[in-house]
């Protein structure tokens, strides 16, 4: 596929580009300005639009469209389940990670802080994955002590790719009554999910995962959770969420999501063989090399993550970011979601790691672009 940018850009796990077709979507979307709240015809027409895109998304996931409740992205979902579980559904313990994205970490910590729930880390390997093991313990521990327990484990990392068995986890929470919580931002659109089928309860998805607008994204809030509204001022979203509904914004996302859905063979097959190749380039042009994570197991990983560290001593260790910037590459040395932020990540120091180097692709990139970017790191 062609790229589309005058740099090489490979941090697509931090956002993606709009997709043309999207574009002109949201361009269309303009001129219809009516509040969705309104009763006359222009805000009907507004309101048609909302929830023929709500309908549209529920049918891609396998769920009802009162199930889908606009957001302004991930964070916010993933702030709603923790801090509703904790004030609604009377839970008094998180069971969460060390390697969660900081949407679900930080407000885990904070609950705990303010003393509303006590938050507990289930221990990771060095790979990065959750011993399934211990937090069948916990929750069998919560069960007989009659304490409510809410788990947050993510299904797939956003730095070192690694995928939960989100099935298993899932039998796990069914098995002692836990709620169950996977932000999921970077899956949904990549992966076939099915919530009928998944023992899951609340998850969180953000449209510029999935070359969709920016400020836009849905919970999943299974029906007759007992979620109260998050933000509170109206009775918009069915009475979950106040606040004017962001028309283009939602438009635009299920559109970007039922062209994720479409494409999704098709970007899958093509986005393993970059990863592919570039596993095969690194290992060979860069001696000593180690791959953080799954992100180097390529069928049991998200197809999109390469995460790499330099071996130790190597100089130009803690500065690849900066300098394949300066050459023209875009990447990233993890989660960019912290705003402006050259901070290790929280995610390498859980597993044991140094610093990284995070490759994200999606459907633009080209295979001659990751030659373009392993030339440059022997150069660096």
């Amino acid at each position: 596929m062609t790229n589309i940018f005058s740099m090489v850009y490979f941090d697509n796990a931090a956002t993606t580009s709009l997709d043309p077709e999207v574009k002109a979507v949201l361009i269309d979307v303009l001129d219809t300005f009516g509040n969705p709240s309104s009763t006359h015809a222009e805000g009907r027409k507004a309101r048609a639009l909302v929830e023929t895109a709500r309908k549209e998304i529920a049918a891609l996931v396998g769920c009802t469209p009162g199930e889908i409740i606009f957001t302004s992205g991930g964070t916010e979902a993933d702030n709603w389940a923790l801090k509703g579980a904790v004030r609604d559904l009377g839970v008094r313990r998180i069971l969460t990670s060390p390697v969660e994205h900081h949407a679900v970490l930080h407000v885990a910590e904070e609950l705990a802080a303010q003393g509303l729930c006590n938050t507990r880390l289930a221990p990771v390997d060095s790979r990065g994955d959750v011993n399934l093991h211990w937090l069948e313990q916990e929750l069998q521990a919560a069960q007989a002590e009659g304490v409510s327990v809410l788990v947050s484990l993510m299904h797939g990392n956003n730095e070192i790719g690694n995928l939960l068995p989100i099935e298993e986890v899932g039998a796990l929470c069914k098995k002692y009554g836990a709620w169950f919580h996977s932000d999921m931002v970077q899956t949904l659109a990549h992966f076939p999910v099915d919530f009928s089928q998944l023992p899951l309860d609340f998850s969180a998805c953000s449209a510029h995962k999935f070359h969709g607008p920016k400020g836009i994204g849905f919970a999943y809030v299974k029906a007759n959770s007992g979620l109260h509204p998050f933000i509170h001022g109206g009775s918009q979203e069915r009475g979950h969420r106040s606040g004017t509904e962001n028309v283009i914004g939602i438009v635009g996302m299920a559109k970007a999501f039922k062209l994720a859905h479409e494409r999704m063979e098709a970007d899958h097959q093509h986005m393993r063989a970059l990863k592919a190749h570039a596993i095969e380039r690194l290992t060979t042009a860069l001696p000593g090399v180690a791959f953080n994570g799954a992100s180097g197991d390529l069928d049991n990983s998200l197809y999109t993550v390469v995460n790499i560290s330099l071996p130790e001593g190597d100089p130009n260790r803690g500065m690849l970011t900066f300098a394949l910037d300066i050459k023209g590459f875009c990447v990233s040395g993890g989660s960019a979601c912290s705003s402006g932020s050259s901070k290790g990540s929280h995610v390498l120091e859980a597993i044991g790691s140094g610093d990284g180097l995070r490759l994200s692709f999606s459907r633009y990139n080209t295979s001659d672009e990751v030659d373009a970017l392993v030339d440059a790191l022997k150069t660096v």
